[in-house]
């Protein structure tokens, strides 16, 4: 008994000792090291279809090449159907993504039997006024308001205006997707009609298109209660960045918030955009990716390539192919800046897929044609017999382009004998629309209700595999993403 009494007092000499011995060194070591921060960039294709990234493959660097987003280590399939519709708008999708509730068309971040009801008219006649009505749902909480709860940095990038239904479903709740006079107010921290699950300070970053919606109607906006959004989040110390020049200038390391809306309605298409005026995608990325980083425990950021979907609206596939390469440029940057300090990706998560699908195919037996460059039409040029080499002809004689729609506005309504010669200088223009199968209005091709791609890298990764449903992957950036 007095041995082990002794021998217990003796170890707790010894172990004085050594703690003595070790002096400040031993304190240093017991203190746990800063956890690294955890970001997640999530890049949303508005309505770029499988078919459309096949043919912006084969547009930018032929069929053997690749874009970056064909090589994303894991991938997955992606249901995209609404609460009420077999085919979704960009509102429902998107938002399925943020809040894992499957909604309504037209809905933007709100619970299952939110109704949609169409806003009213404003003393100027803009659609505008809201009647979504008391009772009307309840807000579904965002992967971005989680990530503003957890102390993180946010910010919401897109070629489109920035108060539209994808970017629009990352910070804001409403019935109706066109109320974007709401919407915008949703950013201002503090002003009425402020999100303040966006806390008292509101996102970090907002950069892209729609500054009517922040401008009052008597200064060429569309706001009818005039206030001067911009001028209140300048008093809330933002940094305010109009064109491309005040962007560039915007030194990142002394920025603590960055509002940049570059154009009065959406951004420019690529194929269009003056670089003197308006910024890329991709540098839109990283300047946000350097302002959120600033914030030690982590950030969220949205990127959406939203203009893809409006070119096919119009059939413009030029267009819609220029932009989905410029949504790939801007992975491509972001992947390489985040490795900058994260080599391996092991706190970063980059998920990349689209909210739905277009009705874009790719018609005939063509022939491979390469990547598009000057003097080859590539994809966008008419199909050519793949033994031959000879144009390929309908049955009234007459080419057709390998790339068609399923609907839009250019629709031949008797024998196409009379596009006889149609050829590659015409398919491959700029503002040339493809053929359509069943006739719109001009801008109405619709959605298609495919499912769409999903590919990831880095933390957390591994767990998008399959078929799954959008609502789905919103529990999966939750958990990889600590938010």
């Amino acid at each position: 008994m007095t041995r082990r009494k002794i021998s217990v007092a003796g170890c707790s000499v010894a172990i004085t000792l050594m703690l003595a011995a070790c002096g400040s060194d031993a304190k240093k070591e017991d203190v746990a090291p800063e956890a690294p921060p955890k970001n997640v960039i999530f890049f949303l294709g508005d309505g770029m279809g499988l078919t459309t990234m096949t043919a912006a493959r084969i547009y930018s660097v032929g069929e053997e090449g690749a874009l970056t987003m064909d090589t994303l280590p894991e991938t997955a399939f992606v249901k995209t159907f609404s609460n009420d519709a077999q085919v979704t708008d960009s509102a429902p999708s998107m938002a399925a993504y943020m809040t894992g509730v499957k909604m309504n068309n037209e809905v933007i971040s709100m619970s299952a039997n939110t109704l949609a009801i169409d806003p009213g008219k404003d003393a100027n006649g803009n659609k505008l006024v809201n009647k979504c009505g008391t009772g009307n749902g309840t807000p579904a909480t965002t992967l971005l308001e989680l990530a503003k709860a957890k102390g993180y940095a946010a910010g919401v990038v897109s070629t489109a205006r920035v108060t539209h239904a994808t970017p629009a479903a990352t910070y804001s709740h409403i019935c109706h997707r066109d109320l974007e006079n709401d919407i915008a107010a949703a950013l201002v921290p503090g002003g009425t009609g402020y999100n303040s699950a966006l806390g008292t300070t509101g996102l970090e970053v907002v950069l892209g298109g729609g500054a009517q919606f922040f401008t009052p109607f008597k200064n060429g906006g569309k706001r009818s209660d005039d206030r001067d959004l911009v001028a209140e989040l300048k008093a809330k110390s933002y940094t305010i960045a109009n064109n491309a020049t005040d962007f560039k200038a915007v030194d990142a390391a002394k920025t603590d918030r960055l509002f940049g809306v570059f154009t009065s309605s959406h951004m420019s298409y690529d194929l269009d955009r003056d670089a003197a005026k308006e910024p890329s995608l991709a540098e839109m990325t990283t300047k946000a990716m350097d302002v959120l980083a600033k914030n030690k425990k982590g950030y969220f950021l949205m990127v959406e390539g939203g203009r893809i979907d409006h070119a096919l609206h119009e059939t413009t596939a030029k267009k819609a192919l220029q932009d989905t390469v410029a949504f790939d440029n801007a992975i491509k940057a972001a992947i390489e800046k985040a490795k900058l300090t994260d080599p391996t990706l092991a706190n970063t998560l980059i998920v990349v897929t689209a909210d739905h699908d277009h009705t874009l195919v790719l018609n005939g037996y063509a022939k491979r044609t390469g990547k598009t460059a000057a003097g080859n039409a590539g994809v966008l040029g008419v199909v050519k017999n793949y033994v031959t080499g000879a144009v390929e002809k309908d049955l009234d004689g007459a080419p057709y382009s390998i790339i068609g729609f399923g609907n839009g506005e250019k629709r031949t309504q008797s024998s196409r004998a009379a596009m006889a010669s149609l050829d590659e200088t015409v398919t491959s223009a700029n503002t040339y629309h493809q053929e359509a199968v069943i006739r719109t209005a001009a801008g109405n091709e619709t959605h298609g209700g495919t499912d769409v791609f999903l590919g990831a890298i880095g933390k957390g990764s591994e767990t998008f595999l399959g078929t799954i449903d959008n609502t789905t992957v919103f529990g999966l950036v939750k958990t990889a993403g600590g938010l």
